[in-house]
């Protein structure tokens, strides 16, 4: 594999699992990596920089946002979202009002892409030689986004009850994380500042579930399992970075891609308006409990 020293890459989530695996493949071939999330675990890797943030708070967002230095779309060639969590038994929330598993794994990821897409039609708007500069972009033509979730598993989420406030259920609750993340990627595919992509890594061993089964021996037997019949963390990564820097994703935003980098349907019904629709509800949900301005 040839060097991909000129690579800046941003992992969302980048400190455990599948996001740390990425971060870790991408540096081993010399891109600056930059990982956001909680618990930084490669002090050793030089070429892995970090960014300390609790993704789950909307406030944190937009704060990162608004911070050139730290995030700014501008800044990266590959935004990579893999931060999520899964929902438990009981219904959890945060200080900010939002059931936990949508906080962290998918309505973050709108909010950080919506005010991300605001700031770069701003720089836009301030450079007229905005796309021939490459002072922006070295790598590709538009900074590539790709959202990872379970695309194409046909799920449309309960779209009048995103925050699951009105009645709860632990694969309800998840499942609207799932349509959501789809969403997102159909939502913006016609974007002409960003290029968007989903991906879905199937069942993979890592500590995702620990929020339902917790850390204990049910949870340690089922990770083994899923370990002895899926690939590790390492091969996904080994296997799909190379289709996220590929020359022939530039002109296919909006699709989606499994854990063997095939391109695969989206979901049935989850189509541009639902999509859109699905969008506006979130944007509506942030409004109303005051974390959207």
């Amino acid at each position: 594999m040839e060097s991909m020293e000129s690579l800046r890459v941003a992992i969302i989530g980048g400190t455990g699992g599948l996001g740390q695996a990425l971060a870790r493949y991408y540096a081993k071939h010399n891109a600056i990596v930059t990982v956001f999330g909680r618990t930084f675990r490669d002090q050793e890797i030089s070429n892995i920089k970090f960014t300390k943030i609790d993704l789950s708070l909307m406030s944190n967002i937009k704060e990162l946002v608004k911070s050139d230095d730290k995030f700014n779309l501008v800044n990266f060639d590959l935004i990579i979202f893999t931060a999520g969590i899964f929902s438990s038994i009981s219904r959890q929330e945060t200080t900010e009002g939002l059931e936990l598993d949508l906080a962290s794994s998918y309505i973050n990821r709108y909010l950080l892409l919506d005010k991300s897409l605001l700031k770069l039609k701003q720089i836009k708007e301030d450079n007229k030689n905005f796309e021939n500069n490459n002072k922006f972009f070295s790598n590709f033509e538009k900074p590539r986004i790709f959202i990872m979730a379970y695309p194409g598993d046909n799920q449309l989420g309960t779209i009048d009850d995103i925050n699951q406030e009105k009645s709860y259920g632990v694969l309800k609750a998840h499942m609207n994380t799932v349509a959501g993340n789809e969403s997102i990627v159909t939502h913006y595919s016609n974007e002409k500042l960003i290029n968007i992509y989903g991906l879905n890594p199937g069942i993979i061993k890592t500590n995702i579930r620990n929020n339902l089964f917790g850390n204990g021996i049910i949870s340690k037997v089922m990770e083994y399992f899923i370990g002895l019949l899926n690939p590790t963390p390492e091969e996904y990564a080994n296997l799909i970075g190379p289709l996220l820097i590929n020359a022939k994703l530039e002109n296919k935003s909006g699709t989606f891609y499994n854990n063997k980098g095939k391109e695969i349907k989206g979901s049935n019904n989850l189509n541009k308006e639902y999509a859109d629709k699905f969008i506006e509800k979130s944007k509506d949900l942030l409004i109303n409990k005051g974390l959207y301005d």
